[in-house]
């Protein structure tokens, strides 16, 4: 029987119509709600599906969350909060309350750990095992490129109120032979990105996270008579280098920092811990400007005591900055204070004067092909800002990196287009 090519089309689209109806009939909504150990809800959780992060979500201020997806029955979905292990439920388990078990992040146990031990403490056996680590470095970690995939969180809150969080996939190539002294060079191209957001918190940081408040785009940068939804697409359309999401996973570069410091062994100490790891810890101070400016850290090295291989990395920053006079922060900066609920009369009175914080990095490392690369990054910051009259303003970021595929062989970097090509927010509100 001859069919006409019109007919051959027609049943195409028809089979293709009968596939879409199919799998939009096989789409569940998920839902449920998490909580820790002692049933509190957990706001700002990311939960997601293994095999299409981008169909993830975050938990609302309640501990709860829905989102749809079209998942096998036996798919792995993650729930994560830093400071707390990461769980993974199969997709036809999700019901009810999913828990969450309190991990404090490997720096706070390192600190613990590390203390001076006097029998190794001396130069000499400390040069040594530091030259052992050095080589054991140097056969670890890969010379050619790697690629990742990778799930970054960002979470921010003031005075332990959290109002927002801004999850981004994203591709991440590692070239260590492009290095600059030393250092690897980290290309970073953003796939998805979604912005969660308190409704109350909404008209507040919708535009002031793109840099430049709606108001003034309106006034300024809108043709006349433009169109809110106009307005907001440009307020969302932000470059895909957002500054924590690509810093993450740059900075604390472990090898190259070790490198550095193995010389000053008198700032070295040594500690063993449990399982067969041994805490290398080097500690720095730096002073400048007249002592305006302070800054002490310590880098945690957690090793194998007979491999010498580096199973994790910890790194925890103290900064202190006075500014005699004090400072008149731009409008955008000013703005920004928006989010902390300060009024307008304080802002526009507000002149920074100190800025002290706390910084704790870790790094998890994984093995594969023979070399070690990274598995999973987080990030604490607690900052103050303090301005006239005292005013002291609280603020926390929270940020967390975990690879989700691993590429070795044959990576290329990115092209320039790639890297500055922007990536579109979407908005989601949660209540």
């Amino acid at each position: 029987m001859h069919i006409s090519k019109k007919s051959s089309t027609f049943v195409a689209i028809f089979d293709e119509m009968k596939t879409f109806l199919f799998i939009l009939a096989l789409v569940t909504t998920f839902a449920g709600r998490v909580v820790d150990q002692q049933g509190a809800p957990i706001p700002y959780a990311t939960v997601y599906p293994e095999i299409a992060p981008e169909w993830g979500t975050a938990t609302n201020n309640d501990g709860y969350f829905s989102f749809e997806a079209n998942l096998p029955p036996d798919s792995r979905v993650v729930f994560s909060y830093i400071g707390y292990q990461k769980k993974v439920v199969l997709a036809r388990d999700i019901t009810g309350e999913i828990v969450l078990i309190e991990q404090p992040i490997a720096l706070q146990e390192t600190v613990v750990a590390a203390k001076k031990s006097k029998q190794r403490n001396k130069r000499k056996q400390m040069a040594t095992l530091l030259h052992a680590v050095y080589v054991q470095l140097e056969k670890d970690f890969p010379h050619d490129n790697s690629r990742y995939t990778v799930v970054s969180d960002v979470r921010m809150s003031s005075d332990n109120s959290p109002w927002g969080m801004e999850q981004m996939i994203a591709d991440i190539v590692v070239l260590p032979e492009q290095a600059k002294e030393g250092r690897d060079s980290v290309q970073f191209q953003g796939r998805y990105c979604k912005r969660f957001f308190d409704a109350r918190k909404r008209a507040q940081a919708d535009s002031i996270l793109a840099g430049q408040a709606l108001e003034r785009m309106e006034q300024k940068s809108a043709p006349k008579g433009a169109p809110a939804n106009m307005l907001r697409r440009a307020a969302n359309a932000v470059d895909s280098g957002v500054v924590v999401h690509s810093a993450l996973f740059a900075i604390g570069n472990m090898r190259y920092d070790f490198e550095q410091a193995m010389t000053d062994t008198k700032h070295w100490t040594v500690s063993n811990e449990s399982e067969g790891e041994t805490v290398l810890t080097h500690t720095e101070s730096i002073s400048k400007y007249l002592g305006c400016f302070k800054m002490t850290f310590q880098r945690h090295y957690i090793v194998d005591s007979h491999t010498y291989a580096v199973r994790r990395f910890s790194e925890h920053a103290e900064v202190k900055v006075t500014i005699p006079f004090g400072i008149k922060l731009n409008k955008d900066q000013l703005q920004m204070l928006n989010l902390v609920n300060m009024s307008e009369q304080q802002i526009e009175k507000f002149r920074l004067k100190r800025l002290r914080g706390a910084v704790d990095l870790n790094t998890i490392y994984q093995r594969q092909d023979g070399h070690v690369y990274t598995q999973e990054k987080n990030m604490i910051c607690n900052a103050f800002i303090v301005g006239s009259k005292n005013t002291e303003i609280p603020l926390q970021i929270k940020a967390t990196q975990r690879v989700t595929e691993l590429e070795t062989s044959g990576v290329k970097p990115l092209r320039r287009s790639q890297i500055t090509r922007r990536v579109k927010r979407e908005i989601v509100e949660i209540y």
